[in-house]
């Protein structure tokens, strides 16, 4: 008789990647950070574990915004306090904090329940080419391929 493989804490390897996210449009470069991040690039995928592998986006400044995305996409918040809300142009957010763009964009690619609040985790973004994450030994991942 077989059985289903049922991936858990103790039968999981993390890796740890980085993508140079520079010239690569934000959307492709989001679908791929967000299925490694889920771990559905291996083959011991479990939808309800968090079977997935470290991610390092460097070079975040330098991610293509295509067509008129830069002035025309608009990102919104509220405060929840009468006339609290902020809008900002997707340009204005990369000129400011490059970072926050693409966690953005990535985290509405998850899950939204408390195995994405997981996930989410171990996603590590720098808007510059230097990390400091050097000690977990990281492969570069060349995603031209992969999209």
């Amino acid at each position: 008789m077989r059985t289903t493989f049922m991936a858990n804490e103790s039968n999981i390897e993390r890796k740890w990647y980085v993508v140079d996210a520079t010239d690569i449009p934000l959307g492709r470069l989001s679908t791929v950070v967000a299925s490694i991040l889920r771990g559905k690039n291996k083959p011991t995928y479990t939808p309800h574990v968090d079977t997935g592998d470290h991610v390092i986006v460097i070079n975040a400044g330098e991610v293509k915004l295509t067509g008129k995305k830069a002035s025309d996409k608009i990102y919104s918040r509220h405060s929840g306090h009468p006339g609290g809300l902020t809008q900002q142009s997707a340009g204005t957010i990369r000129a400011q904090r490059p970072e926050r763009l693409i966690e953005m964009s990535i985290k509405g690619m998850l899950p939204h329940n408390p195995l994405g609040r997981k996930q989410i985790k171990k996603l590590h973004v720098y808007a510059g080419p230097e990390h400091k994450n050097q000690a977990q030994q990281p492969e570069v991942l060349d995603i031209t391929n992969l999209i």
